[in-house]
């Protein structure tokens, strides 16, 4: 029974992270739409889905019990701001061409969370953790120094999601309840700026083509489906285990924008990559390590 749930829980955790890597295949399709814009849709449609799926589940009184914790809405005020900040840049990002930039920063990202663990839940590093988190601060700093680029996209999409996930912890709620009150807070905002500011082209659904209206729509669906599965993983899976999945996405967005969108591989991006490939190495092996001796 136990290695069954072990299954799913892999196979909910590839999946997951399939769609969060294929994710800007979905975006280029409205390339012709503001990224602002595109972040409204992805707020309205995706709190509609989670009001059906809160009726389905049943949630309804987990929603309510959050609503009687002022911290905790406030955490979830925050995190929806900042989860905000990241769907922003990574629309602009993908549909800017910058697709390599938003694939590094999710790269980046778990050596980032070591650094928030440190420094904010009162963990140690371990020596090759130092390593790896060093090795990657020397690939983003020989970019700015010989280069004279900072990835500023790719640092971020790295401290937004790290911010996030340390905020998320903090809050006793499962991810369907914590999304939908994070969209609620996002809600007004969206439907402010969609409705009353928003002058583009297709703002305006009623004069839409329907294949235009039907992509915008799918942004909820986009949003919510890869994060339900991951939190079917996340039940099954140790956290540990479930780590070593969350490479499949930048890996996916990498080769997405290589080999179907032609971005150019320039000599600074080579030179980074490949250090934070490096340090990703020696983080795995020393997690893969220290696993192994905590089972003897």
């Amino acid at each position: 029974m136990e290695k069954d749930q072990g299954t799913k829980g892999a196979l909910y955790a590839v999946g997951a992270y399939t769609l969060w890597g294929i994710a800007p295949l979905y975006f280029k399709q409205l390339t012709h739409i503001p990224a602002y814009e595109i972040l409204t849709h992805r707020v309205i449609w995706s709190f509609l889905l989670l009001l059906v799926l809160l009726s389905v589940l049943k949630f309804w009184p987990r929603v309510r019990a959050m609503l009687r914790q002022p911290k905790y809405l406030l955490l979830l005020t925050l995190s929806s701001v900042i989860i905000g900040l990241n769907w922003l840049v990574f629309i602009w990002a993908v549909n800017n061409n910058h697709m390599l930039d938003a694939s590094l920063g999710y790269y980046i990202n778990p050596l980032f969370n070591i650094v928030l663990a440190m420094l904010f839940l009162g963990e140690r590093f371990r020596r090759m953790q130092w390593w790896a988190v060093a090795l990657a601060a020397s690939g983003v700093v020989l970019q700015l120094v010989i280069f004279g680029s900072l990835p500023w996209i790719a640092l971020v999409l790295a401290i937004s999601f790290g911010l996030y996930g340390l905020i998320r912890k903090q809050v006793p709620v499962d991810p369907i309840t914590g999304l939908t009150i994070e969209t609620l807070v996002l809600l007004p905002l969206a439907a402010i700026y969609l409705f009353f500011i928003a002058d583009s082209p297709t703002s305006n659904l009623s004069v839409n083509s329907l294949n235009t209206n039907l992509w915008l729509v799918s942004a909820g669906l986009v949003t919510t489906a890869p994060l339900l599965l991951f939190a079917g993983a996340a039940k099954r899976l140790k956290l540990s285990t479930l780590g070593f999945f969350q490479y499949i996405g930048p890996s996916l967005m990498f080769l997405v924008a290589v080999g179907l969108f032609d971005e150019a591989f320039t000599q600074d991006k080579i030179i980074t990559f490949a250090l934070i490939w490096c340090s990703l190495v020696i983080y795995s092996w020393d997690g893969i390590k220290h696993r192994r001796a905590r089972e003897v």
